[in-house]
């Protein structure tokens, strides 16, 4: 059964999107080494709610949400989490999928 990593941010200043634009660069091979396969990763957003208007979006496939937990507990995920963590505002979802 597959499961999805979904996550908003929110991008502060350039600064921070320096740092974040680091963190894009050096998270991707960590992804694919524990089988995540990219869905989406974009900007080009139409927020249809005032309430919910993230600058971007991701949306991660893996086999399975043991894959996710293993990639975030990794200790080459945790050597560039901090990247992400000062440089923008991020909400995310782990999304099990139901058999059809």
């Amino acid at each position: 059964m597959s499961a999805f990593f979904i996550i908003s941010v929110k991008i502060g200043n350039s600064a921070d999107r320096s740092r974040y634009d680091d963190y894009i660069q050096r998270v991707k091979p960590i992804v694919e080494k524990f089988g995540g396969a990219y869905l989406v990763r974009s900007e080009k957003i139409s927020a249809l709610s005032a309430a919910w208007r993230p600058d971007r979006v991701i949306i991660i496939e893996f086999a399975s949400k043991q894959r996710i937990e293993d990639w975030l507990s990794s200790e080459e995920y945790r050597a560039i989490e901090g990247l992400r963590l000062s440089s923008v505002q991020a909400e995310a979802v782990i999304v099990e999928s139901d058999p059809a």
